[in-house]
Formats: structure tokens, C-alpha cells, sequence
């Protein structure tokens, strides 16, 4: 279930982060580039890729530093003003980044 939410969420930012890139009147590569950092790391976090499988608590981590960065820059960036998807945005950003630290400790358990 922790999986499902992840994938939604992220795919969610990715996409809105997409959305931006092409909002202004001139495209933003940043915003561009984040929605694909998004979907990379998805894509390393959860693919059967060989054996990358034991790399998953790193992929992890870097996709919860990844979203925890992009909040930061955010805010220090824009001061925190703006848009309602921006904001909209945020929110799916820290659900993710909660997602991810309870998934890191339920796979700690189990592990």
C-alpha cells in the first residue's frame, strides 16, 4: 500500500512539475528536469532492474532528499509565493516525503 502511494505521488509531482515547465511563456528546463528526476527515481526505487534491488534503501533515501531539496529551493527561490498548484504541489511533496520515512522504517523491520 506504502508502494501504491509513493508511485501516485510522485508521478503526481512529476507531472505537475511538467505542467510548470510549460505554464510560462517561456519554458522553464528546471522544472523540466525535476519532473524527469522524479520519474527516475521512481523508475530505480521500484523497477525489477537486476541486481540494483539491493541499492533500494539509497534510491530511497536520494528520492526523499530529492523531494525534501525541491520544497527548499522552493520556498528560498519563490519566498514561498506561489501559485495554487505550486502550494497544491507542496503538499503532495511532503505526503511523499512522509510516505518515504515510513516506508524506510517498515523495510528496516521486515529486512
Amino acid at each position: 500500500m506504502l508502494r501504491i502511494g509513493v508511485i501516485i505521488l510522485t508521478v503526481a509531482t512529476a507531472l505537475i512539475h511538467f505542467r510548470l515547465a510549460f505554464f510560462f511563456p517561456t519554458p522553464d528546463p528546471l522544472f523540466l528536469l525535476n519532473g524527469v528526476g522524479y520519474l527516475v527515481l521512481l523508475a530505480l526505487l521500484y523497477l525489477p532492474l537486476g541486481g540494483l534491488a539491493r541499492f533500494r534503501p539509497t534510491v530511497r533515501l536520494v528520492l526523499l532528499a530529492y523531494t525534501v531539496l525541491t520544497i527548499v529551493l522552493w520556498a528560498v527561490i519563490t519566498g514561498a509565493q506561489g501559485t495554487s498548484l505550486a502550494y497544491a504541489d507542496k503538499v503532495i511533496e511532503v505526503a511523499l516525503a512522509v510516505l518515504l520515512i515510513v516506508e524506510a522504517a517498515t523495510s528496516r523491520r521486515t529486512a
